[in-house]
């Protein structure tokens, strides 16, 4: 058996020797490796804190004392260490197992959900409040990565520990990456911090000589202040003690001894301590370590090669590399076409931009909120940003959506890449609510491409319209439509009719079209005419077309990858309201619910009734149920 299978609570780390640690340490980057080889994760992260977590759980108690991890996807080796190193684990982020970040609904370890980067400090902080109110004793610890500090949330959150506690330990868990490497002055003054030649080899030199005179280890031990001062005197490192935090480091955090040396000092302290240390993402996987950005998060790999497995040939683009392709072209031919993303290039596409023209591309970190004002700012400059950020990211922006950019009606591009389901990311990442949190905002036009020539063609149509332009598309690969090779700009607000109105009409937006043709398809085949829009546009929605449709049709039907409150549907039932029309309408989409995670599009589709036969008997069967449609004016009487 190995020791990391005798390993079922924290409690059983506490007696482990130094040796029997590091032993435990490989055994944990194994298991890692293995599981997210086939179910794909976020690997680098969690390599790069195993000795952290584990010293973490030898120092406190969970769930008595509270960890709460920024992001949380670095939490996997938390879960082996808290008794979920089971079939549970094998299913890492698949169908029936644990989830990928931290959830409350999982574990009494996991003190607080998470699945955004720069929360940790705040929420850790406000369970350290709560500790002094109700007058407990309980340890709170925010483990919080270097790219959090770039979140405006976590510099807010610092800005009120020392007023609000006297007892809370910040880990500032230092790697230099958050996906991509990271940018920006907190970047450089964290690498500065770590890299002064003069007071890391005067720390090292001293502490090699106290070793070696008797009661050398006493002074070491106690020397924490003779640290403090010397490191002050050769780095600037005043921004964290100007906020009334206690600063320790830099701290080598792949070293077990001396992680868990500060951290029984911290515990020990009464007042806000942060602990820097510097760890290596992947450690101890060499193809992690050369691909640190792609090992992030990264697809099912080989472990020998690191590789994922081969595009079968033919293989669609995804809509991320159709968009950066698009935005590249465009941005070749205007220099005033800007690029903008918050810590995402490779996973929105705009890497594509990034190489070919770098001047025409920023990254601006994890920090959405800026890059929609920065944005704003430069459109009222002459130029024309587009800022490429996830669906569930760009919810962050809303205010500097509303305030500063529609309000302005300032010429922004937004192009929001996972609009719809990441199945084994679930709730936290999933783009469902996007329609519902803009389309009530003035000035915004909303549209969903249903394939990737489309795209291109929405991508033009939001460069010319002089104000705020959404587009949504999903995670994964396009359909497989051949892009033209000039894209056209679109009529605003006008739906696309492929079939001619029926007895039903079938209105889909976005990727929903090839469900809404399957329907029609279908429902043809039991005597009942169906007709197939693409709308292509939430707003403004086409309601000449709409209307037109309600009077002849018995019928309408919408489909959206959202929620179905305040989405197409919505928006579709609202124009039909205000018109008096008495049509019915079936809207079709996701549940009033968060979606949990799941292996694929698929599986979770299904198990909310939405694959296509599910959708295809729901339009049946309501169909069955309006008046002109019952069945015996419909020619095919078999369905009875």
């Amino acid at each position: 058996m190995s020791l990391l299978e005798q390993i079922h609570s924290p409690a059983d780390l506490k007696n482990l020797s130094l040796q029997e640690r590091e032993h435990l340490a490989r055994e944990i980057r194994e298991r890692i490796i293995r599981t997210t080889a086939r179910n794909g994760g976020h690997v680098g992260p969690n390599l790069g804190v195993v000795e952290l977590s584990i010293a973490l759980h030898r120092v406190f108690n969970t769930p008595e004392d509270r960890f709460v991890f920024d992001v949380s996807h670095q939490a996997y080796v938390h879960k082996l260490l808290t008794g979920r190193n089971g079939t549970d684990f094998d299913k890492l982020r698949n169908d029936g197992g644990l989830s990928g970040f931290m959830n409350r609904a999982e574990s009494p370890h996991d003190a607080f959900g998470a699945g955004h980067a720069g929360t940790a400090l705040s929420a850790a902080l406000g369970m350290a409040t709560a500790r002094d109110r109700r007058g407990s004793g309980e340890h709170v610890i925010a483990v919080c990565g270097d790219a959090a500090f770039t979140c405006g949330i976590t510099m807010e959150a610092l800005n009120n520990v020392a007023s609000s506690t006297k007892r809370l330990i910040i880990i500032l868990n230092d790697n230099e990456w958050s996906i991509a490497k990271n940018v920006g002055a907190l970047s450089r003054y964290f690498n500065d911090l770590i890299t002064n030649p003069i007071y890391n080899r005067l720390n090292d030199d001293i502490e090699a000589f106290l070793k070696k005179v008797p009661g050398g280890q006493a002074l070491i031990n106690f020397g924490i202040k003779w640290k403090q001062e010397t490191k002050d005197f050769f780095v600037s490192s005043s921004l964290f003690e100007k906020y009334g935090v206690r600063y320790i480091g830099p701290i080598d955090g792949h070293d077990p001894e001396q992680v868990e040396h500060y951290l029984k000092f911290a515990k020990n302290a009464e007042q806000p301590i942060l602990l820097h240390l510097h760890t290596t993402k992947g450690k101890g996987y060499d193809v992690a370590l050369e691909n640190p950005e792609r090992f992030h998060g990264a697809s099912p790999f080989d472990i020998e090669t690191g590789k994922g497995k081969p595009a079968a040939p033919g293989t669609p683009p995804k809509y991320q590399d159709v968009m950066g392709k698009t935005l590249t072209d465009f941005a070749r031919k205007d220099k005033n076409i800007i690029g903008i993303t918050a810590a995402m290039p490779s996973g929105t596409g705009l890497n594509i931009l990034e190489k070919e023209l770098p001047d025409q591309c920023f990254d601006v970190g994890i920090a959405e909120e800026h890059a929609v004002l920065f944005a704003a700012g430069m459109a009222t400059s002459g130029f024309h940003p587009v800022c490429a950020i996830y669906s569930t990211f760009l919810q962050r922006a809303i205010d500097p959506i509303i305030h500063d950019v529609a309000l302005q009606k300032l010429p922004v591009l937004f192009c929001m890449d996972r609009a719809g389901l990441s199945p084994n990311d679930g709730a936290t990442h999933h783009g469902l609510f996007d329609i519902a949190y803009l389309r009530s905002v003035p000035h915004c036009v909303l549209m969903a491409p249903a394939n990737e020539d489309e795209l291109a063609d929405m991508m033009a149509t939001g460069l010319a319209y002089q104000g705020p332009a959404f587009i949504r598309y999903p995670r994964g690969n396009a359909t497989g439509t051949p892009v033209k090779d000039q894209a056209k700009t679109l009529p605003l607000g006008k739906a696309q009719r492929l079939q001619p109105a029926g007895q039903v009409d079938l209105w889909a937006y976005g990727i929903m079209l090839e469900e809404a043709q399957q329907i029609a398809a279908k429902l043809s085949e039991h005597g009942i005419t169906a007709g197939v829009v693409n709308a292509r546009f939430a707003k403004p929605l086409d309601t000449d077309a709409l209307l037109e449709a309600a009077q002849s049709s018995k019928l309408i039907v919408t489909l959206e990858d959202h929620v179905i409150q305040g989405g197409f549907g919505s928006a579709v039932l609202e124009a039909l309201d205000e018109a008096n029309s008495n049509c019915p309408l079936l809207r079709l989409g996701w549940p009033d619910e968060f979606i949990e995670h799941g292996s694929n599009v698929q599986a979770l589709r299904a198990r909310h009734g939405l694959n296509p036969e599910q959708l295809f008997q729901q339009v049946l069967q309501r169909a069955l149920k309006t008046p002109g449609l019952e069945p015996e004016s419909i020619e095919d009487s078999t369905l009875s």
